[in-house]
């Protein structure tokens, strides 16, 4: 089930990160993760240049994964699930959902949303 983002709160949320992981598939559907620094315009997520591999990839299995690592330890790693299309050199992400997430403090009750882990969903 996709979940609506909010854009206006995942724009906000992406300024507290530097840059993110992009995870595409190839069609042996292992994963291939490069570093990435895309940019939020006009609702979808620009990556201005990917390599040969992400590119085929992300043409032949357009559902991809950015992930923001935390700052630091015990911080949140925002996730976004999207789709990819071709731009020019690099490639457009529209978002489909995300959410910011980190391990459990093994101390604490489980969190607002009722999940095991620490958890926001970024939607409506």
């Amino acid at each position: 089930m996709s979940v609506k983002v909010d854009l206006d709160t995942l724009a906000d949320t992406i300024v507290d990160f530097s840059f993110a992981y992009l995870v595409t598939v190839g069609d042996d559907y292992r994963a291939h993760t490069v570093a990435v620094d895309p940019v939020l315009t006009d609702g979808a997520l620009v990556i201005d240049s990917v390599g040969n591999s992400t590119r085929r990839n992300a043409g032949a299995h357009p559902d991809v994964t950015l992930v923001w690592p935390p700052h630091e330890p015990g911080g949140y790693t925002l996730i976004v699930d999207g789709t990819a299309a071709d731009a020019g050199a690099g490639l457009r992400v529209e978002p489909v959902g995300a959410v910011l997430h980190r391990k459990p403090n093994p101390n604490s009750a489980l969190s607002a949303t009722g999940c095991g882990d620490d958890c926001v969903p970024l939607s409506e």
